[in-house]
């Protein structure tokens, strides 16, 4: 009999999947296409991409692995809650060195600090807080978010690291912080931490971005690493 295709396999592990896993399947797939697509009208390209790209690996991850068996909360909820933990201190450093008018003046978009607390501090725990209690009980959809957070917040940090090397598209050689409206929206006190200018390699949020990536890249290999375990253990 011929091979069947990847498309053919993937309807077919779709339509085998219960009511409460599709539901978490269509939640997922709207997800990494209204959150990037937001991202993109309010602010700009780069939302798209962080957000986008961590959405749509974290997906591909989570399908094959949570999705059809999710994994036991004593595994996967320490290894998000220290994630989290570490992401939290992260975004305390972002806002101290005022990273979200340094990425406006970086990439010209406008991403105020207001908008910055509102996402990072006020929405983003009280979903984080719920992810936990869907680990807990384990709720197909909150294992999506779980590695969305392992591979955005977690493994894109490292981004961080080449910012400093980027040009601001406004005023890249003034060292001051300057204040400019952006798409019909006032940004104040935007820095500049272009290396050539500033001299120092630093971008906000530089010091403190390898915290939450050393709990989020191990939460990958341990959940990939227990995953294929288990699927061996099924085979014999």
């Amino acid at each position: 009999m011929p091979d069947h295709s990847f498309a053919d396999k993937l309807y077919k592990a779709m339509t085998s999947l219960t009511p409460n896993r599709k539901i978490s399947l269509l939640i997922a797939i709207l997800f990494c296409i209204i959150a990037p697509t937001m991202g993109y009208v309010k602010i700009g390209l780069p939302p798209v991409i962080i957000v986008g790209g961590s959405a749509i690996i974290g997906f591909f991850f989570w399908y094959f692995t949570y999705l059809r068996k999710p994994t036991d909360p004593k595994i996967i909820l320490p290894l998000f809650v220290l994630t989290v933990a570490a992401l939290q201190i992260h975004i305390i450093e972002e806002y101290q060195t005022g990273f979200a008018p340094a990425m406006s003046r970086l990439f010209n978009i406008p991403w105020s600090e207001k908008s910055f607390l509102m996402v990072f501090a006020l929405v983003g725990p009280t979903i984080y807080t719920l992810t936990t209690l869907g680990l807990y009980y384990r709720i197909p959809i909150a294992g999506f978010i779980a590695y969305f957070i392992f591979i955005g917040p977690g493994v894109a940090e490292f981004t961080h690291f080449i910012f400093p090397l980027l040009q601001p598209h406004i005023e890249p050689t003034n060292l001051n912080n300057i204040t400019e409206t952006i798409k019909e929206t006032k940004i104040a006190n935007m820095p500049n931490y272009y290396y050539k200018t500033t001299g120092h390699y630093y971008f906000a949020g530089m010091y403190t971005a390898i915290l939450p990536m050393i709990p989020g890249i191990y939460a990958l290999y341990r959940l990939t690493k227990h995953h294929r375990k288990e699927q061996s253990q099924m085979s014999i």
